[in-house]
C-alpha cells in the first residue's frame, strides 16, 4: 500500500526483492522492510545548539545551572543524568521488536537479526550490537554440508571464520509485535526459512506476560525434489556486550530437563557480577525426529573457525559434559546449540529454540534493597529458573500464539480499518515491556503510602490489587529516566488500563499512596534556581523516581522545575481515577480513590486567585509542555480542570455524597462560563488568556479535557462539559491549521500553530510534533464523528517514525518538520490505543470489548 502522498511503503520496497512465495505464516498486517533496505533521511537528536536566538535568553541560567548539575552528577558522583543534555542517544535505524515478557529485562533483536539493545538491570539501557549472537544454517544431502551461512547481512572484523555477508535483498522483517518475522530465501538452494519470534505479552495476563522468554521457531521449506537435513545454530554471548563481560569469574554448563514427558536441553551461561547477577539460557525441545547438540563454550574472538568446521562437518556439535573453568578476567566466552531435522523433498519442518534470562533478584542504582520481580511468583528466586522457564515456553508458546491471534485478530482483519493503523496500534506496545519496565512483587515492608493511614487521608498500606498483582512501573522514555512520570503516563495509559488494567490500578495506588506523603528535602530547581521542597504534600508527584537511585521511596527526579507547582499533575490523576473505574466498575477503586482525588482538587484550588471558578497558569512552564510558557487562564490546563470538576461531580453522585456534588458544580458552572469568556474566539480555544502576542495560537492539544471525558462515557448529556459546536469547530481548526498546513499534512500535528498558518516558533516545544499527543488528539476527533480527519491526523505520524525517518520501536516523544527530534523510545506513543478505545465506543453495534476482543 501507498500512503496518500504517495510515498513507497517499507513493504513496497521490499517487494522489489522478496517474492510472494518467500513468506511461510507471515501475516499480511503490520511492519515489513526488507533486510538491504536503507534509510536516506538521518536525523539527530536534539541539543542545546538548536535552541533558536529568540529563546536562547530564556534558557541562559538553566544551561549554566544545568551544566553545573551534570558535572557533579557524572564526574563526582559518577552517576548517569536522569536527562543527559550532552550526550543524547544518536539514531540507529536498526531496531526490531525486543525480547522477553513484561518486567524482567529485555533485549532487542534488530530487523537485521542484531541482538543490539539490553536492559537487563533494571531501567538502565546499554546499546551495544553482540556480534557473537547469531543464527546460522548448515545444509546437508546425502551425508555432505553444500551450504552454510550466518544469516547475517553483517561482514564483522571478528569471527573471519564464519561464513558472513548474506545477500539482504532476498529477506524480509515482519513485525505484529509480540510476534515478528524473518523470512530468508537461501540464493540458489531452493530452501525458504521462516524465523518466527515470540515473545509471552498477553492481554489481562498476570503470570506468562512477566517471564523473562522468548521462542524462535524456524519453519523449513524444502522446495527441491531431494531430502535435506538441516541444522540451525545458536550461538550467544555469556553478557550483553558490557564492559562486565570481560570481569572475570563467568562459566557455562549444560543442562537436560524432563518434566510432564517433554525434554529441554541447552546450556546455561552464569553471568557472575557482584550486583544483579543473571543466567542467560539457550535451550532447545528435544524430540524423536530431532537432533540436539551443543558446545558449551567457546571463544567469541580471533577467527573461531573450531566452531564453524565442527558444525560444518556433521551438521551437529561436539556436545561435552562438563562445566567450563570461570572466564580469566578480560576474557569473554560463548555457547551455541544446534538442532537439525530431515525436510523432505517437497516438505516443511520447523525448529524451536528458546531464550530465557533469570535475574530474580534486583537492586537500583542506590543498592540499598534488594526488590522480587514478579515472575519469581511462579518460578522461585534462587537463581536457578532458567531450565525451567526455558521449558515452559517451548511447552506453552502454541497457546500463547492462539490467543495472541484470539486478541489480534477481530482488529488484524477489520477491512474497515486501514492497514498502518493495524501496525501502530500493537507495534508501538512494545514500550509497555521495553521502556525500562519493572514489574516487582509487594515486599513484606513495603507501604504504599508510607504509613499514612485512611484516618490521615491515606491508603491501606497494602492494597488487595498491589498484593496480588505487583507493582509496575515503566521509563518516561528509554532517555528520559522517570518513572512513571504521571503527567506522560496520562496519555500512554490507555494501553494499560485497557490491556492490563490491574496494573494500571496498581500504579494509580502507588501515585496516591506518593500524595499524601512529604519530602521536605529543600533541593535546587534548574529552571528558577530557586531551593524547594522534594515533595509536598497533597500534590501528585511528577514521577516515582530514577532507577540509577532508589524508585518509590524517592520520589520526583526531575529537578528542572518544582513540580508542586504543575497545573496539570493533580488534574490527571483525578481524570484517571474515574476513566479507570468507568471502564473496570471496580467500586473498591473508587472508595479508595475518592479522598485521595479530594485532597489534590483541594490543592489545585488555590491556583483560581480570582475566584471566577478557573485556575490560573503561573506565567512559566508549569505543566507536561515544561519548555512552553503559560499565563493566565488556559485552554490545555482550563480544559483538565473543568474535566476535572465534572468527573468529581459524577464520583460524588456515584457515592452518595450530594454536599461534595453541590461544591464542585457550583465552581464547574462558573468554570465553564469563564473559560468560555476568556478563551473562546468565535473558531477555537486561545493558547492562553494572557493577551500576548501569541496568547492566540492554535494549541493541537487544546481538547485534552474533553478527550478524557469522552473516554469516560461522559461526553455526552448531562456531565457534558464543552459545547459539541465549539469541540468540533475546535478540531476542524487544529486539522486545518496544525495538521493541514503543517508539512503539506503528511506528519501529523505540530503542538503550536498560528492562525495565519505558521507554526508557533515561541518556544523549544511549540514547533514540535508530539508523537503521543497527536494520537490522542486523533481519538479526540474520533470521538467527535470526525473518523477521517483523526486518521489523517495519526497516519502521520506513524509514517514519519516508522516508514521515512527509521525509528521503528524507538518512537520518539518529538520531531520537527526537519533535522531534529527529541527523546528516543518514550512513553507518550502508546496514546495509539486512546484511537482503539474510540473506535470501540463509536461502534453502535459494540461487537468488540475495549482491548480489541469479540464481546
Amino acid at each position: 500500500m501507498t500512503s496518500d502522498w504517495g510515498e513507497k511503503s517499507s513493504a513496497e520496497l521490499m517487494s522489489r526483492y522478496v517474492s510472494k512465495e518467500m513468506g511461510y505464516r507471515v501475516p499480511r498486517e503490520g511492519w515489513r522492510i526488507c533486510l538491504a533496505h536503507e534509510f536516506t533521511e538521518r536525523r539527530k537528536p536534539f541539543q542545546a545548539k538548536d535552541v533558536s536566538l529568540s529563546n536562547v535568553w530564556d534558557h541562559i541560567g538553566l544551561g549554566i545551572r544545568y551544566l553545573k548539575w551534570w558535572y557533579k552528577k557524572t564526574q563526582v558522583e559518577k552517576k548517569a543524568p536522569f536527562i543527559d543534555m550532552f550526550r543524547a542517544q544518536p539514531l540507529h535505524q536498526i531496531y526490531g521488536a525486543p525480547l522477553g515478557g513484561i518486567g524482567g529485562g529485555t533485549i532487542t533483536r534488530g530487523w537485521r537479526g542484531e541482538f543490539c539493545r539490553w536492559q537487563l538491570n533494571p531501567g538502565m539501557y546499554h546499546y551495544k550490537t553482540v556480534i557473537a549472537n547469531q543464527f546460522t544454517v548448515c545444509l546437508r544431502r546425502g551425508g555432505q554440508t553444500v551450504y552454510q551461512q550466518v544469516l547475517s547481512v553483517e561482514r564483522p572484523p571478528t569471527l573471519q571464520g564464519w561464513n558472513w555477508g548474506y545477500c539482504g535483498e532476498y529477506a524480509f522483517y515482519h513485525a505484529l509485535y509480540p510476534r515478528a518475522w524473518t523470512v530468508y530465501h537461501l540464493p540458489g538452494q531452493n530452501v525458504t526459512l521462516t524465523c518466527r519470534q515470540i515473545s509471552p505479552i498477553i492481554p489481562h495476563d498476570y503470570e506468562d506476560s512477566s517471564l523473562p522468554v522468548a521462542v524462535f521457531v524456524w519453519d523449513i521449506e524444502n522446495k527441491n525434489d531431494y531430502d535435506l537435513d538441516v541444522s540451525i545454530m545458536f550461538t550467544m554471548l555469556n553478557g550483553s556486550g558490557n564492559k562486565d563481560d570481560k570481569s572475570g569469574g563467568h562459566w557455562n554448563e549444560p543442562f537436560h530437563l524432563e518434566k510432564d514427558g517433554e525434554v529441554v536441553s541447552g546450556v546455561l551461561m552464569h553471568h557472575c557480577t557482584p550486583v544483579n547477577p543473571y543466567t542467560l539460557c539457550i535451550a532447545a525441545r528435544e524430540q524423536a525426529d530431532r537432533e540436539v547438540s551443543h558446545q558449551t563454550a567457546f571463544s567469541p574472538k580471533g577467527t573461531c573457525n573450531g566452531l564453524w568446521s565442527d558444525l560444518i562437518t556433521d551438521g551437529r556439535l561436539d556436545s561435552p559434559t562438563g562445566s567450563s573453568p570461570p572466564t580469566p578476567k578480560g576474557e569473554k566466552v560463548a555457547a551455541a546449540l544446534a538442532v537439525g531435522c530431515l525436510v523432505p523433498a517437497q516438505k516443511s519442518n520447523s525448529l524451536e529454540f528458546c531464550l530465557a534470562w533469570d535475574m530474580p533478584k534486583i537492586s537500583f542504582g542506590s543498592r540499598e534493597r534488594e526488590h522480587i520481580r514478579r515472575y519469581t511468583r511462579f518460578f522461585g528466586t534462587k537463581g536457578d529458573a532458567s531450565p525451567s522457564l526455558s521449558h515452559y515456553a517451548l511447552t506453552h508458546y502454541k497457546q500463547w500464539e492462539r490467543r495472541m491471534e484470539e486478541w489480534q485478530e477481530p482488529i488484524t482483519q477489520d477491512s474497515s480499518l486501514p492497514s498502518w493503523y493495524k501496525s501502530a496500534l500493537f507495534n508501538e506496545l512494545y514500550f509497555v515491556a521495553d521502556g525500562g519496565t519493572v514489574w516487582l512483587e509487594l515486599l513484606e515492608d513495603d507501604d504504599v503510602s508510607g504509613g499514612v493511614r485512611s484516618e490521615d487521608g491515606g491508603l491501606p498500606a497494602q492494597p488487595a490489587v498491589v498484593k496480588e498483582y505487583g507493582r509496575f512501573a515503566y521509563l518516561e522514555g528509554q532517555e528520559y529516566r522517570m518513572y512513571n512520570t504521571y503527567d506522560v503516563h496520562f496519555y500512554a495509559s490507555f494501553a494499560l488500563i485497557m490491556l492490563w488494567p490491574k496494573l494500571a490500578l496498581s500504579v494509580q495506588y502507588d501515585i496516591a499512596g506518593s500524595v499524601v506523603q512529604q519530602d521536605l528535602t529543600e533541593r535546587l530547581h534548574l529552571m528558577n534556581g530557586r531551593y524547594s521542597a522534594v515533595k509536598t504534600k497533597n500534590v501528585v508527584p511528577h514521577d516515582l523516581g530514577d532507577p540509577d537511585d532508589e524508585p518509590w521511596q524517592r520520589v520526583n527526579a526531575y529537578l528542572i522545575h518544582d513540580t508542586a507547582d504543575w497545573k496539570d499533575l493533580n488534574l490527571k490523576f483525578v481524570l484517571q481515577v474515574y476513566r479507570d473505574f468507568h471502564l473496570t466498575h471496580d467500586r473498591q477503586y473508587l472508595q479508595d480513590m475518592w479522598p485521595i482525588c479530594q485532597a489534590v482538587m483541594q490543592s489545585e484550588l488555590k491556583f483560581d486567585q480570582d475566584g471566577d471558578g478557573l485556575i490560573e497558569n503561573s506565567g512559566y512552564a508549569d505543566q507536561t509542555y515544561d519548555g512552553w510558557t503559560v499565563t493566565g487562564p488556559s485552554a490545555y490546563c482550563g480544559g483538565l480542570w473543568l474535566a476535572s470538576l465534572c468527573v468529581m461531580c459524577k464520583m460524588a453522585r456515584l457515592l452518595d455524597n450530594e454536599q461534595e456534588h453541590g461544591h464542585y458544580k457550583d465552581i464547574l458552572d462558573r468554570g465553564c462560563a469563564a473559560f468560555d469568556k476568556l478563551l473562546w474566539n468565535g473558531k477555537y480555544y486561545n493558547y492562553d488568556s494572557s493577551g500576548r502576542e501569541l496568547s492566540n495560537s492554535v494549541m493541537s492539544d487544546q481538547c485534552a479535557g474533553h478527550w478524557f471525558l469522552c473516554a469516560s462515557g461522559l461526553g455526552e448529556g448531562e456531565f457534558r462539559v464543552f459545547p459539541k459546536e465549539k469541540i468540533q469547530s475546535a478540531l476542524k481548526s487544529v486539522f486545518n491549521l496544525n495538521v493541514m498546513s503543517f508539512a503539506q499534512g503528511q506528519m501529523g500535528a505540530v503542538n503550536g500553530m498560528r492562525p495565519e498558518g505558521t507554526p508557533d516558533r515561541s518556544s523549544v516545544q511549540s514547533d514540535e510534533v508530539w508523537v503521543g499527543v497527536v494520537y490522542g488528539l486523533a481519538a479526540t476527533m474520533i470521538h467527535e464523528g470526525m473518523l477521517e480527519e483523526g486518521m489523517r491526523t495519526a497516519e502521520g505520524c506513524y509514517r514519519t517514525v516508522w516508514e521515512r525517518l527509521g525509528m521503528a520501536f524507538q518512537t520518539p516523544e518529538a520531531y520537527c518538520e526537519k533535522n531534529i527530534y527529541r527523546s528516543l523510545a518514550y512513553m507518550r506513543p502508546l496514546s495509539v490505543w486512546a484511537i482503539q478505545l474510540a473506535l470501540n465506543m463509536s461502534q453502535k453495534d459494540h461487537t468488540t470489548n475495549g482491548d480489541g476482543t469479540r464481546a
